[in-house]
This record gives C-alpha cells, structure tokens and sequence, in this order.
C-alpha cells in the first residue's frame, strides 16, 4: 500500500519526471498551487485533536478559550505512530496546503487543523511538492484506520524536523563507521567454483561505481573478500565526511534511510549525487540474491514482501530527498 501511496503522492504534485542531479544539489520538478487557505466549515466540538499515547484511541481534547477556525488548533501523531499500528479512526475530510505563518515553509491541513510532528512541533515543510506528497499520504488514508506504516515520508519528515538536529554528529559518525562494511566493497572469490559467477557479475555491476567513487572523492576504495568487512582509506573516508555535513537535515535524513535500506554508504551517496536512480540501486543491493533466485527459484512470500518492501524504502527515501531540496 505504501508503494502505491508513494505513486499517488508524486500523481497529485503533478510530476512529470524526478530527478536527482550531481552537486550542485538540484532537482526538475512542477507542483500545483497552494489551494484554499485550508479552513473548513466542518463542525466540531474541539478545538484540538491528539491520540490518547497509553491506548491508542482518538480523545477530542477542547483548549480553553480557543476557537474552532483558528490557526493555532492542530493535529498531532504520538510517537508511536511511526510503527505498524493502526493509531486511531479517520477523523478528517478534507487534506489541504498552505503556506506556513511565518511565511518560512509549508504545512499540511486536516480540515482546519495544522498537522504536527509527535512532539507538538509544527510540521513545516521545504517545499510545496513535499507538502503536497505527504498530504496525499494523509488523504488515501481509510475510514476505518491511519496507518503511518503506509506514510514514508511523512516518517521522514518527522525525523529530518526531530531526530535529526538532536543528533546529526552521532548520524554521520554511524554512518562513517559503515564505510568499512560497506556491501559493495565485498568481493566473492574468484577461484571459487561456487562464486566465481558471483564475482563475474560484481565486476560487470559494481565496478563502474567503484570507479565513480574514485573520480568524486579522489581515493580508490579498496575491496575484500571477507564478510566482516575491512579497512578504508582515511582520506575516503574524511571527504565522506566532508560531503555529509555539507547536508541539510532533510538530506541527512534520506542518506540515513538510504543507508539503512541498502546497507551501503556509497549506494546512498550515489543516489544523493544523482550517479545512481532507484531501479539501480536495488539491483545493487539485491545483486547476490537475484542471482540465488535465478538459481533455485522464488520463495512466495518471502523474497516478493522483501523485494517489494525495499522498492518502498528506496524510492521513498529518494523522493523525500529530492523535495527537500525544492523551494
């Protein structure tokens, strides 16, 4: 459901193409205009709505002295909202845009309310395409239940606003130790019968990327054969460092996902620079394994939820790092 929440988020934001281009960091897109200032006439007895974070059930919570049509009434999503549960029953009608009141971003309405990170701050968006994808996330939400496991980036957003200022040193010290263990510095014996098909097709898949990285950062990373992985350069590995603090919170926050997903620091960084798009990215990742599938075949059940589950997380991790960037 995410990857056609995904799909329909980039339909209602009009996009004809995506693209994420080299340094400088820039991207080709076209957005609707804002609609309608996203006040609503709908009747209700509060003046704020949030989620009860011990059950899980909807609670109406009424402010004092506040109006109903005012800006200030807002919806927040409890922590736990960025998992697999089903936080509450649709409560809204209409999902709109608007610009925030400061004038320094964009918001996404429920009805009348301005919709929130976890922890009550105001969920003010980059761009206005970004406002627009998260918002369609919200409207192909069902009647019977929201679902945030089914809104990517909506979880991102809320981590580039929250998780990220807080911790950004940590982010990109983790993300520094990976290069070491990095999957496409793995390398299967070619002496071997058992991998030397293995090998061939590293070479011939991975090898153009190797070659990318040398030309962007100035170092040859090396490659090993151990699954434990090895050790490199500390030249490579200070102009990675160099690059990610160079980032603003939102990309940060798509590297980090990306990493996450792919398990290789390069892979993100090449979609971040534009070398690689989504469709080469999982075959990366999913180089060795497609080829034991080709081998002896699918498991229903099992490589489809994991191969569909991954396409989610790259392409939302990459649509989210490309709106970030648009103002």
């Amino acid at each position: 459901m995410a990857a056609m929440l995904i799909g329909r988020a980039l339909k209602s934001a009009k996009y004809s193409h995506l693209v994420v281009r080299a340094r400088p960091f820039c991207t080709t897109s076209a957005a609707l205009q804002p609609d309608s200032d996203g006040q609503s006439s709908e009747s209700s007895s509060s003046s704020s709505f949030t989620f009860d974070k011990e059950n899980e059930k909807p609670i109406l919570v009424k402010a004092p002295n506040a109006r109903r049509n005012n800006d200030s009434d807002s919806v927040s999503m409890p922590t736990s909202s960025m998992t697999g549960s089903i936080v509450g029953k649709r409560f809204y009608k209409k999902v709109t845009t608007r610009e925030a009141d400061d004038g320094n971003g964009w918001t996404v309405m429920l009805d009348y309310r301005t919709l929130k990170t976890p922890s009550k701050r105001p969920l003010k968006l980059r761009s206005l395409a970004l406002a627009k994808a998260i918002g369609a996330e919200w409207e192909y939400q069902l009647e019977e239940g929201i679902r945030p496991f089914t809104m990517p980036l909506m979880k991102l957003a809320c981590t580039a606003l929250e998780r990220v200022p807080l911790t950004r040193s940590k982010i990109i010290e983790r993300l520094l130790r990976k290069i070491h263990q990095d999957l496409v510095f793995f390398r299967a014996p070619q002496d071997n019968d058992l991998t030397s098909d293995v090998h061939e097709v590293q070479v011939e898949s991975i090898d153009p990327l190797l070659e990318w990285v040398e030309s962007e950062f100035g170092i040859k990373p090396k490659v090993y054969s151990s699954i434990f992985g090895g050790k490199q350069d500390e030249k490579l590995v200070k102009a990675v460092e160099d690059l990610l603090k160079k980032t603003n919170d939102g990309e940060l926050a798509s590297i980090d996902a990306l990493e996450a997903s792919a398990h290789s620091v390069v892979i993100a960084l090449g979609i971040f620079c534009g070398k690689l798009e989504i469709d080469d990215a999982i075959k990366l990742i999913r180089l060795e394994e497609d080829l034991q599938v080709d081998k002896w075949g699918l498991v229903e059940g099992g490589h489809d939820i994991d191969i569909a589950d991954l396409k989610v997380q790259i392409s939302a991790a990459t649509v989210f790092l490309a709106l970030s960037r648009e103002n």
